[in-house]
């Protein structure tokens, strides 16, 4: 098994980091910078609402040059996974907005159908509310990595903490 990857995520609109339940009710976490300092040199996945961004609120402004997420592809997912890995994707960040702040794990049936139909990595998303669930996302759901926001903006459990839980669960984890 490869060494898994733990992806802080952070969710900016007007200059904040926020966060919702599949992607509606939004409160403010804090402040961007702020945030990102708890990292460290993890990698990290800021998503940026470009839409709701407006000059002068500390963000560049950015060119939509794809469709919005919440548009239908007219595909199922593992076709889509297929296409994109056809086109050039590198890995895939895979979502799932049913699942998205609910903390209640991730889409572990969506991940591993993904997982299993490509090649690339596939990145779990959405969902993730406790140290458990990043497990079952690489055990079960066949993830080479987990991405969380949060467990991570408030603080709940850290970087350092989902590291060392993975690997004494015998997960090799990226350092």
């Amino acid at each position: 098994m490869q060494e898994i990857r733990i992806i802080p995520c952070l969710d900016v609109k007007e200059g904040r980091v926020v966060k919702g339940v599949k992607f509606v009710n939004l409160r403010d976490a804090r402040d961007p910078v702020e945030a990102s300092q708890q990292f460290g040199k993890s990698r990290l996945v800021v998503a940026i609402d470009g839409r709701k961004n407006p000059p002068g609120s500390g963000l560049p402004r950015l060119e939509v040059v794809v469709k919005s997420g919440t548009e239908s592809t007219g595909m199922g997912i593992v076709e889509w996974a297929k296409r994109v890995e056809k086109l050039g994707a590198g890995e895939i960040l895979l979502t799932s907005k049913d699942a998205d702040g609910t903390r209640e794990g991730y889409d572990l049936e969506m991940t591993k159908a993904v997982a299993e139909a490509v090649s690339i990595p596939v990145v779990a998303s959405g969902g993730a509310g406790k140290l458990e669930h990043l497990y079952e996302a690489v055990t079960i759901g066949k993830a080479a990595a987990v991405l969380a926001a949060s467990i991570f903006h408030f603080g709940e459990i850290s970087i350092s903490e989902a590291k060392k839980y993975l690997k004494e669960k015998g997960i090799p984890v990226r350092v």
